[in-house]
């Protein structure tokens, strides 16, 4: 398909596709799906091998988030029945950390709901991040707060973050439609603000909250031109209690193809699979490997994932292996670049969160408020049923249980 092969070479160049050519890729038909898994999959080869990074979710302050995102299940109104409590002790912690680390995670990513720390939040945080890493001195750990205030990304930094998640969720034109107490702008300057203070940049999208192939293409070239390290894939949890809990709009061909349209566009960077990989990709989890170069592992943060042992088995049923603590993640030509600059992206890793489940964020999902949440797969409650394609599957969905904020032990 000239298509594909064109894509493969600009990969490979780090050439900027057109926007007819990510729209392509977005509108290939089923038939085609495995030769465009193939295509993307040579350029995440080239740039990250057969690696596949492991990231851990530590919710630090659950719901009751002022914050009005119409995806997240911690929203300001939201009636999802999710776990709510205020901020765990850096004790508790860093033990929920440790259970990541132990099941093989490199970067542990620290969430926490609301519009944006105070300087207290931030002392309290940097007290989390330093017991966390006496306890795991090589951990990469992210933090995710929400909107930033001056100063408080290089304060983060001096603590010992590692990097900062803030996602764009969606296009430029269509945030207004899902967020009214916040705007893109001020994600954007939240992103850029920890670029400034030497920190590594992760920021994503959330697709399927109703938006156009053209919104998903815009969202993901302004990912490009702001250049984060890494970029997560959130895939809504239309989560019962929110206002998109009716928008069950994905097939797992959709996510695929949207997943290779990232890797295109960003080929480079840390592509990530966060929320709702289970809910929306079920069977077809392993394939989305070949596209994207990182995984959360085990639960999200107001929603169950699939098994922490299930994760390393896919990974190396799948002919994968799981990325270790002294591999750099990024692109030698990304590390220097980062090095030079002064910034923590010399320690290869890429960005934290997801959307929801996949990891929220300050204000709004994964970079600004929160999350929304993200499934389960089969082996949580009762077994699934099989559904028809694009049907509601509310069964993969549970909420979030065990770990954080509850005396369960974690999935890790």
């Amino acid at each position: 398909m000239e298509l594909l092969n064109a894509l493969v070479e600009k990969g490979l160049r780090r050439e900027l596709p057109t926007r007819e050519e990510a729209l392509a890729v977005l509108a290939t038909s089923d038939d085609e799906l495995l030769d465009v898994v193939a295509a993307a999959g040579k350029v995440r080869r080239a740039w990250f091998g057969r690696r596949v990074k492991l990231n851990y979710l530590v919710n630090l302050k659950s719901g009751l988030c002022p914050e009005d995102c119409s995806y997240c299940s911690q929203r300001l109104g939201s009636e999802a029945g999710i776990l709510k409590y205020t901020w765990l002790k850096p004790d508790e912690a860093a033990a929920a950390a440790a259970a990541g680390v132990a099941g093989g995670a490199k970067r542990v990513c620290l969430v926490a709901s609301g519009r944006g720390p105070t300087d207290r939040d931030v002392d309290r945080v940097s007290r989390t991040i330093e017991a966390i890493k006496e306890r795991n001195e090589d951990v990469e750990v992210c933090a995710c707060l929400g909107l930033l205030s001056d100063g408080q990304a290089e304060r983060l930094r001096g603590a010992g973050a590692d990097a900062y998640n803030h996602n764009l969720n969606t296009s430029e034109a269509t945030y207004g439609d899902i967020t009214t107490t916040h705007t893109y702008a001020d994600r954007v300057e939240t992103v850029q603000q920890a670029q400034a203070a030497g920190l590594s940049a992760c920021s994503g999208l959330i697709a399927g909250m109703g938006e156009s192939d053209e919104d998903l293409v815009d969202v993901v070239f302004s990912l490009r031109e702001l250049d984060p390290d890494s970029v997560p894939v959130n895939f809504l949890i239309p989560f019962e209690g929110t206002p998109l809990a009716k928008e069950w709009n994905l097939t797992p061909q959709q996510c695929l193809r949207i997943l290779a349209m990232v890797r295109f566009v960003c080929p480079d960077v840390e592509v990530r699979i966060a929320g709702g990989r289970e809910v929306h990709l079920r069977t077809m989890q392993p394939l989305a490997l070949h596209l994207a170069n990182s995984i959360f592992l085990g639960d999200y943060l107001t929603s169950e994932g699939q098994a922490g042992r299930a994760d390393l088995d896919m990974i190396a049923d799948a002919g994968f292996e799981v990325e270790g603590a002294g591999e750099v993640t990024l692109p030698v030509h990304r590390v220097d670049a980062a090095a030079a600059a002064g910034g923590c992206g010399a320690q290869g890793s890429a960005g934290c969160a997801s959307h929801g489940e996949g990891g929220g964020c300050g204000p709004c999902g994964p970079c600004g408020g929160h999350a929304q949440g993200t499934g389960h797969g089969s082996g949580h409650g009762d077994a699934a049923q099989p559904a028809a394609a694009g049907a509601a599957r509310t069964d993969l969905v549970a909420v979030r249980r065990r770990g954080a904020g509850t005396d369960l032990p974690p999935n890790a």
